[in-house]
């Protein structure tokens, strides 16, 4: 049975397997997009698993009971589908976007991949080269590992803080029934959402997802214990590099607090050329050609963060500088940088409303980690609502909390304790 949701157009039904399959309406869309979430990503995994999600989604497409790697693809592309997939911290998605009619053709082939993978053996030895291959690239990337490291700052022990694309020796490691084994425990009922977006009957669909996710066991939801933050500074020295790149940041709420302060506290310093951060760091200082502060939210934790590419030299500079800029902010958002951040993020979520890929996704992760869909219109009217009072005492509440940052590239000598006399200071 549907169920209407606060959401205009946005119906959900619960097969008897706890599976929810969202329905969002959109009338005169021809094409569709349809997703499957499972609630599994590398903070459910811990030391000895980590990367095994990740490798579970590109096996995922290497084979299933009735078809092989290629037939996958054609199958895809002869509808004019995309197909594709991502692992996050917190959640695994599989992905098709086509013609509306197709819908739920894509329900029953999402539903192929997701649960009747068989994982060959000799796929799994050539996608191992492949993912150790995409290790190798992020190892050449100070960036990359500038973000590594930023996050065992944030998070020390706790999963949240390892890499989503796992460790070296555990994809040299992992088998065939170590995956079997991990879709065994993660893949459950109470773990997936399906969603769907377009101009589609809605009937189809659920007889369609019926057919593909009705047999899945229930399970029991995948549990994740919120980390607490840590916060600390390190700093890694890299041959090769002609700059250093940092990335610094703070605490903010995540999705399951449903505050929208620390996404517009990110706008208001860092989106645009009129923002503070690039005014400052790049037009006013030269600091730095890139620099970027975004609201990176998760269903239990979010992170506000800065990064930038600079000179080695200019690293202190820079530091002291967006420290400066921090402590501005927690004194007073002036009134034009807040009517700049709201209208920015307005505009971002109504070219989002505009996309079913976009729709997709914010209800799948709405239902993994509020267990409903917030109606746009509200979320939106609360984000327009956040005043320069709040958002002020969100970058003071930042800046009580530790900092944490990561330093990698060409860096001057004693670095580290240069970072930590400006941003500390």
């Amino acid at each position: 049975m549907l169920h209407p949701t606060d959401e205009p157009g946005t119906t959900i039904a619960t097969l008897a397997n706890g599976v929810r399959v969202v329905m969002i309406d959109l009338p005169g869309v021809g094409s569709a997009s349809v997703s499957v979430f499972v609630r599994t990503g590398s903070a459910h995994e811990g030391a000895k698993l980590n990367g095994i999600s990740h490798v579970v989604e590109h096996m995922a497409f290497k084979g299933t009971r009735t078809r092989d790697c290629q037939r996958i693809n054609l199958d895809a592309e002869r509808l004019g589908a995309e197909v594709n997939a991502h692992t996050d911290k917190d959640h695994t998605a599989f992905h098709m976007r086509g013609l509306a009619d197709d819908a739920p053709r894509f329900v029953r082939m999402l539903g192929d991949i997701v649960r009747e993978s068989t994982f060959p053996a000799d796929e799994l030895e050539r996608e191992r080269r492949v993912i150790l291959h995409e290790i190798a690239d992020d190892e050449d990337d100070p960036l990359t590992i500038a973000f590594q490291l930023f996050d065992r700052e944030c998070f020390g022990a706790h999963p949240a803080a390892l890499p989503v694309i796992g460790r070296r020796a555990n994809i040299e490691r992992f088998t065939r029934d170590d995956l079997l084994g991990y879709v065994q425990r993660q893949y459950s009922g109470e773990n997936v959402v399906i969603g769907v977006a377009g101009e589609v009957d809605a009937a189809a669909l659920l007889e369609a997802a019926e057919a593909a996710f009705g047999g899945l066991p229930r399970g029991a939801q995948n549990g994740l214990i919120a980390p607490a933050w840590n916060g600390g500074l390190v700093t890694k020295r890299l041959t090769g590099c002609s700059q250093a790149q940092v990335v610094i940041g703070w605490p903010i709420p995540s999705l399951v607090d449903d505050d929208p302060v620390g996404i517009v506290a990110a706008a208001v310093l860092g989106e645009g050329m009129s923002s503070p951060l690039l005014d400052r760091i790049r037009e006013r200082k030269g600091l730095a050609y890139y620099t970027h502060c975004s609201a990176d939210v998760l269903g239990l934790w979010g992170q506000f963060v800065i990064e930038a590419s600079v000179a080695s030299e200019q690293l202190g500079e820079f530091c002291a500088e967006v420290r400066a800029l921090m402590r501005e902010l927690a004194r007073g958002v002036e009134p034009i940088h807040l009517e700049r951040a709201r209208n920015q993020l307005t505009v971002r979520a109504l070219r989002s409303a505009e996309q079913p890929f976009r729709r997709v996704e914010e209800a799948c992760l709405d239902l993994l980690f509020l267990g409903r869909v917030r109606p746009r219109a509200q979320s939106l009217a609360r984000l327009r609502r956040v005043s320069g009072s709040r958002v002020a005492e969100g970058f003071a509440a930042m800046l009580r909390t530790p900092v944490a940052a990561a330093a990698t590239g060409r860096l001057p000598r004693q670095a580290l304790a240069r970072i930590g006399e400006t941003l500390h200071g």
